[in-house]
């Protein structure tokens, strides 16, 4: 058998380049607590993002990013007429557990809403019916790259009174109409776990519109110190070491020939599996330059005679890696049984049970995208 295709694939540096860039660590053993690597990668990330430096906040990864912004823009502290805290956030169950437990986490209580068929991201017509007087926010999701319809989610926002913090794990170095994702919402949340498109090894960050919430988040992620002798409320440890910022500087140096790569991969897989009776496409959006994070699939089985875990079952038998991405639902999830009722975002119930994201990364040869098309054309056919 050839060797087995992993559904996605770490980029990385030379080692070289990469031993170059830590060698000073080893003079200053200065290793973590914001030092001169987390603060090069902050200043290099906002010029590529096009914001200012006062604009975002390094985290140790993004899930942790997530919940920092969360407690900073103060959701669930307020309360409503009848006094009561208004604590429940519009999100949707189409994403990775961590948007869904950071939430909870957090002491909130997540609505969810449904999804759209085409691009899979939180449905701005299905928002206003789930809005009460306890709503506090909408954390909605950019799902395999795609950009929520940020302009219609902030009409509702702006209409509430809400804010609105879009988890963007997947859309780091995507723009929509030359303006990039961190600008949307009043913060955007970016994981630069291995498997992202960027990475540095572990990590994330939260870019946010209002400058004055920085030295709160980096106050918050070492543990609430805000001086020598004091420390004023409950933080945590979020801080991101040099070494993973050092990857960062490293990998962001090549990011858009990485891009590019996964662009040529991404085009291969549509020249093969366009227009197959009973596979949907994720198709591009307009105005959107895009990332090439994943490449989803939507099998109907209807249609194509064989299930998505058919095929599942049959890329893995081939040696390849594929994914159930997002299956089950957060909103299905063991520990929350008897709290939610999947029924009620139904879009997002029939996706989850049909979607299969196929390996893609920038060293992925199109000689093995092919031999991976080859695998699910045969399901189909037979």
């Amino acid at each position: 058998m050839d060797k087995r295709i992993l559904v996605t694939h770490s980029s990385m540096p030379t080692l070289d380049e990469y031993v170059e860039e830590i060698k000073e660590m080893w003079e200053t053993h200065w290793l973590t607590n914001m030092g001169v690597k987390h603060m090069q990668l902050e200043k290099n990330l906002a010029e590529y993002l096009g914001i200012s430096k006062d604009n975002i906040a390094l985290f140790v990864n993004g899930h942790l990013a997530l919940e920092c912004i969360i407690e900073a823009l103060g959701l669930g502290k307020e309360k409503n007429q009848r006094g009561e805290y208004k604590d429940e956030v519009i999100t949707t169950p189409f994403t990775f557990a961590s948007t869904t437990h950071a939430i909870v986490r957090k002491n909130l209580k997540p609505i969810f809403c449904d999804i759209r068929p085409d691009n899979f991201t939180i449905d701005p017509a299905k928002l206003e019916a789930l809005i009460t007087d306890k709503t506090c926010a909408i954390i909605p999701v950019h799902v395999y790259g795609n950009l929520c319809d940020t302009e219609n989610i902030q009409k509702v926002a702006d209409q509430y009174g809400l804010k609105v913090i879009y988890d963007a794990a997947h859309a780091f170095a995507v723009e929509k109409d030359g303006k990039s994702s961190a600008f949307f919402g009043d913060a955007s949340m970016y994981s630069f776990h291995a498997t992202k498109v960027f990475h540095t090894i572990e990590g994330g960050a939260v870019c946010f519109k209002d400058a004055a919430l920085k030295p709160r988040l980096n106050e918050w992620k070492n543990f609430g110190i805000t001086g020598p002798e004091t420390t004023e409320f409950v933080g945590g440890n979020a801080k991101m070491n040099e070494f993973a910022a050092a990857m960062g500087i490293c990998n962001l140096r090549h990011l858009d020939d990485e891009i590019e790569k996964r662009r040529k991969v991404d085009q291969k897989y549509r020249e093969r599996l366009t227009e197959v009776s009973g596979i949907q496409l994720d198709m591009p959006q307009n105005g959107v330059k895009h990332n090439y994070a994943y490449f989803p699939i939507i099998v109907d089985e209807t249609v194509t005679g064989c299930s998505r875990d058919d095929i599942f079952d049959a890329l893995d038998e081939s040696g390849v890696g594929a994914r159930k991405y997002f299956y089950p639902l957060t909103s299905m999830y063991h520990c929350y049984e008897g709290m939610f009722d999947s029924s009620k975002t139904p879009i997002a119930l029939t996706i989850s049970k049909r979607v299969l994201t196929l390996p893609i990364y920038a060293d992925l040869s199109l000689e093995d995208v092919d031999r991976i098309c080859d695998v699910v054309l045969s399901c189909v056919r037979n």
